[in-house]
């Protein structure tokens, strides 16, 4: 990725007024018309948005809403497990993912002459993966890589009919461009009502994590045959380990938006057939990266951590935590970090707004932390670029007041990642009071969005328990290299209260960079308990003029096949 479109440049086109309420209407239109009752959809048709009703309406309601949504019990996620379900009609409506997926029917190619014309460039090979050893058909692989002259290759469980190879060979071949290496499309997987749905980005930190582009997968045979072809020693995630070499060289990814029916066999996700291989090629590709740290299988089968080392000697981390006054919830957050913190080579400032409270000035007083002043209105990314100009470590912490760590050694996993030239921001995932996840991340579908698998993304697969890349991360905990955050201009102080984290996170995503989530470090965080319920409605206006929100843009590392309305992921084709 070469980074987002700007649509603010001197000299653009800006959306009207007028097209930014048409935009914002028509997103909560969509909203309303998938959830809630009848009732709710009339009155929130009768209130509009950001009209003086709609604010009344909101000043009165929140706090009843906040009391009733605490008291209603959330679904626990769903964890996809390695069987096959063998009828349609035995699985509830629950039992979809998203909710409103429906297995497709795919219409076969009729004209069978022409089928065979249209195939005669893919080399079409079999792969039995019920036998003993992959060595075998890994040799018969590169044997074919050597000796065909097709243009692809094309990698099918010996189980798939000639009928279901048709029909994804069809889609794969239609959709590739000449400068593809890999054409890849979602898959059933070991579920069939809850569809493996991919990214269209292939995050090279994600595909560490698991095989984030699997079957169906056209592979382009000249640009496999130039990196060695396929390793005979990765067992039976050989095609994960060419994946992983095919990204460091710069091959070209597409992905194809349709659910295809030559996806892996089941034993593919159980975790005696692929989770040892798994680490074992991820070890190997941080070798070759040269990025040291730690691998260890994940609780799916295919699904791995790996953790990088901070480097050494450690580098200096400033952690800024602006506040105004809530002394309470300084000296929590604080006491925590100096607890718990078993990096060494930190230090910590204290961005004071204002605070006017006996308490708060006699502790700023005796603290041996430094405490700078940011007078003025509130403005986040005013107080923090403050903050961070008085700093001169060499990594930086945005750390909301309101958050208590629980990882130890979250500063060097974060640095470990931080550190490397490829990585802008890391972000962490947030838990609620109640331990409930918060923040997995933010995704842009359309709109940005915190992912929770607690809520609305009630589904524990392997893209959501990853270490993954992202469009943004919260400014709750961003950690991210000084001279970098220097050379971005620091957070958009236009964007005074909401989405400046965001916005920074997508100008960092130059020149190859990317925004990397990791949940294997958390903090709780007590949501806006202390500034309360700010969202200024310009702020987010801006935001979307900028980036043409609603429009043209998309997240690459968000499933692309997925819309995420409310509290609720819908599968966009079916939506459509």
């Amino acid at each position: 990725m070469s980074g987002f479109p700007r649509f603010d440049a001197e000299g653009a086109t800006l959306l009207s007024d007028r097209d930014i309420k048409r935009r914002w209407a028509k997103f909560h239109d969509s909203i309303r018309s998938v959830s809630g009752n009848v009732l709710q959809r009339v009155i929130g048709r009768m209130l509009g948005e950001d009209t003086v009703r709609y604010k009344i309406a909101r000043f009165f309601g929140r706090p009843v809403l906040r009391v009733v949504r605490s008291l209603r019990k959330r679904p626990a996620p769903t964890v996809v497990e390695p069987v096959v379900v063998q009828s349609q009609k035995v699985a509830a409506r629950q039992q979809y993912f998203p909710v409103n997926y429906r297995i497709p029917r795919h219409a076969l190619e009729s004209d069978t002459m022409a089928a065979h014309q249209q195939f005669a460039n893919v080399a079409i090979f079999a792969v039995d993966e019920s036998i003993e050893s992959s060595e075998p058909s890994v040799r018969a692989l590169n044997d074919l890589l050597e000796n065909s002259k097709s243009e692809w290759i094309f990698l099918v469980d010996a189980s798939i009919s000639e009928a279901n190879q048709s029909v994804t060979l069809a889609a794969l071949l239609s959709a590739a461009l000449d400068g593809d290496d890999v054409v890849f499309a979602d898959e059933n997987g070991p579920n069939p009502f809850t569809p493996i749905l991919k990214t269209a980005g292939v995050g090279p930190h994600t595909l560490l994590s698991y095989n984030s582009v699997g079957r169906p997968a056209l592979l382009r045979r000249t640009t496999l045959a130039r990196i060695g072809g396929f390793s005979t020693d990765a067992g039976w995630v050989f095609e994960h380990d060419a994946y992983l070499r095919l990204k460091e060289t710069g091959a070209t990814f597409r992905h194809v938006t349709a659910v295809l029916p030559a996806g892996r066999p089941s034993i593919a996700f159980e975790a005696s057939h692929v989770s040892e291989d798994t680490c074992r090629v991820v070890e190997r590709a941080l070798e070759r990266r040269g990025m040291s740290g730690e691998v260890t299988a994940g609780n799916l089968a295919g699904l791995v951590h790996w953790r990088l080392h901070a480097p050494e000697p450690h580098p200096s981390i400033d952690i800024v935590i602006p506040t105004r006054d809530r002394i309470d919830l300084v000296r929590q957050c604080i006491d925590a970090i100096e607890e718990k913190t078993t990096y060494t080579n930190y230090d910590i400032i204290i961005l004071d707004n204002d605070s006017k409270e006996p308490a708060t000035l006699e502790y700023f007083a005796q603290t041996k932390y430094r405490v700078v002043p940011c007078p003025g209105p509130f403005n986040y990314a005013h107080i923090v670029n403050r903050g961070i100009s008085h700093s001169s470590a060499q990594f930086v912490v945005t750390l909301n007041n309101d958050t208590i760590l629980v990882t130890p050694d979250w500063l060097e996993q974060m640095v470990g990642l931080a550190s490397q030239p490829d990585v802008s921001i890391v972000g962490a995932c947030l838990l609620d009071q109640d331990g409930r996840r918060e923040h997995e991340s933010i995704v842009i579908a359309p709109y940005p969005q915190h992912l929770r698998t607690d809520s609305n993304y009630p589904h524990l697969d392997e893209f959501s328990a990853a270490t993954r890349d992202v469009a943004a991360v919260t400014g709750a905990v961003q950690m991210v290299r000084r001279e970098l955050w220097e050379s971005l201009g620091g957070m958009d102080e236009q964007l005074k209260v909401v989405m400046n984290d965001v916005d920074i996170c997508l100008r960092s995503q130059e020149d190859g960079r990317h925004v990397v989530y990791t949940p294997d470090v958390q903090l709780y965080h007590h949501v806006s308990s202390s500034r309360g319920d700010l969202d200024p409605l310009d702020d987010r206006n801006r935001f979307i003029r900028r980036w043409d929100i609603f429009g043209t843009f998309k997240d690459p590392y968000f499933p692309e096949s997925l819309l995420l309305l409310g509290e609720t992921v819908y599968y966009r084709h079916q939506w459509d």
